[in-house]
């Protein structure tokens, strides 16, 4: 995932960790060689159109619809086709309303009549507040949940680690964010929801308890479950 810092000079690019403490909860409860939280590519302003989301502060927030709403206006001059004008419309008074696109209340048809034009409130757009920003790696955790990305935990052996997923996902798509093979060698996906690994006090007592599932090709993956792939081998 590749996050944009707008109007955040602070915040050097490259890879960052999402510091989940729920990882960290479990790194306690499951012996492992090493712990490795999920990682996002954070990058700079000026790839915020190829971006997946963007950060900003209060400050730059207006800044950002600002934009949004001059090409909104330049594009309405040209007096495009109708469906695409009712589109623009709608954003053009989210936006003077101080709102992202993104919140517009628009219909697949408006988006689609639209898609041409690279909007940057379309996208998800966090804004955080002054602590926040200075513990980014943990607020990054509030700007997954916020952009639509959940996930889901490996554990025991050579490593506990978090993979994100877009929210939605089946287990063998999930299963293809470790190894594209797995997407078709996948048999069953053996799943302890986050509460129920929490409750009982790790992975071997949630399994005692009876609280481990075995899912099948059609579950979709929910937050922070604990997962292990059966596949073909």
């Amino acid at each position: 995932m590749k996050i944009s810092v707008y109007g955040l000079s602070d915040i050097h690019p490259g890879r960052h960790n999402v510091k989940d403490p729920r990882l960290d909860q479990a790194d306690k409860l499951v012996e492992a060689k090493k712990k490795v939280y999920a990682q996002v590519d954070v990058v700079g302003a000026e790839d915020a159109l190829k971006s997946d989301a963007i950060v900003t502060t209060a400050e730059s927030r207006l800044e950002l619809i600002l934009q949004d709403l001059e090409l909104v206006e330049t594009r309405l001059a040209r007096n495009p086709a109708a469906g695409e004008t009712a589109g623009l419309q709608k954003m053009k008074a989210a936006l003077e309303a101080e709102k992202f696109i993104s919140e517009a209340g628009l219909e697949p048809a408006d988006w689609q009549s639209t898609e041409a034009h690279a909007f940057l409130t379309a996208k998800p757009v966090i804004v955080g507040t002054t602590e926040e920003l200075a513990h980014f790696d943990e607020f990054l955790v509030r700007v997954l949940a916020e952009s639509g990305i959940i996930c889901f935990l490996t554990v025991g052996g050579i490593e506990n680690r978090a993979w994100p997923i877009r929210r939605g996902l089946t287990a063998p798509e999930a299963a293809a964010t470790i190894h594209t093979d797995l997407l078709k060698s996948f048999i069953r996906a053996e799943v302890i929801g986050w509460d129920d690994f929490i409750a009982a006090g790790g992975e071997k007592q949630a399994k005692h308890a009876g609280k481990l599932r075995l899912e099948q090709r059609a579950y979709v993956i929910q937050d922070y479950d604990i997962v292990n792939f059966r596949v073909n081998k």
